[in-house]
């Protein structure tokens, strides 16, 4: 079996990528192969913490550009974020994990609040960590909580696993079909020329604690497994130079 090529990572999924086929909510035949991975990638060796999106339930900046309060609008968000933490926190469970979710809202029913130093205790243990509610602050997404933890915590990389996107291009590939993938990207080059790897807050989070980031779609096979040992899939963002990938080039 292939080793991990991480001690810690943090892994950031969409709230989209749980819909599967769905319009919205939550596909359950998505859900239990993406915790299968989960397990299998844990299985290699590497410590997992993740943060799960809302965006399949509720997205706030959505709701906020129809009228709603920005930040009663993020804060529904965020409980769509613990809805689909506990979701994924019974698959893992059911896939042979050990889980702990964490909410960055008190909600002491059914998670524990968020405390860096138990999430790292718990991550030392060979427990899956579930982050959810983002920062629990209105007007950060959930791609910001997610540079964020991963930092608190240590991980080695944040793997950013889209939804029907294998990496970061030159321009939307589904407008300009020329656009080429990056197999390589530089912070400052994704940060200068607004490429859509994350949002700038979270990008800079990352570039200034030197966490580089693989951006990779969720759907190719065995990809959240592949992207933890290491497997040149996707895009790399980080401090080297920027490299086209071959196949696009």
């Amino acid at each position: 079996m292939e080793r991990s090529a991480y001690q810690r990572v943090l892994l950031k999924l969409s709230g989209e990528a749980l819909m599967g086929d769905l319009p919205y909510g939550i596909h359950e035949p998505t859900l239990t192969a993406i915790a299968r991975q989960i397990t299998r990638g844990q299985q290699l060796g590497a410590e997992v913490a993740i943060v799960v999106g809302g965006g399949n339930i509720f997205r706030g900046s959505t709701a906020a550009a129809v009228g709603m309060d920005r930040a009663t609008a993020d804060y529904a968000g965020m409980l769509g974020t613990i809805i689909n933490a506990l979701a994924l926190q019974d698959a893992l469970e059911k896939a042979g994990a050990v889980v702990r979710t964490q909410s960055a809202i008190s909600i002491p029913q059914v998670a524990e609040p968020y405390i860096r130093r138990r999430a790292i205790r718990h991550l030392e243990k060979g427990r899956v960590v579930l982050f959810a509610a983002g920062t629990g602050n209105p007007y950060m997404t959930t791609d910001t909580a997610a540079a964020l933890r991963a930092v608190e915590v240590g991980a080695q990389v944040l793997l950013m696993a889209k939804n029907r996107v294998d990496g970061v291009y030159e321009a939307d590939p589904r407008v300009v079909p020329t656009a080429r993938r990056y197999r390589r990207l530089s912070f400052i080059e994704a940060l200068s020329n607004r490429l859509e790897v994350m949002d700038s807050t979270a990008l800079s989070l990352c570039m200034e604690n030197r966490l580089p980031i693989v951006v990779f779609d969720l759907r190719a096979p065995d990809s959240i497994v592949r992207a933890i040992a290491g497997e040149d899939l996707g895009t790399l963002v980080g401090e080297h130079e920027t490299v086209l990938a071959p196949d696009t080039a």
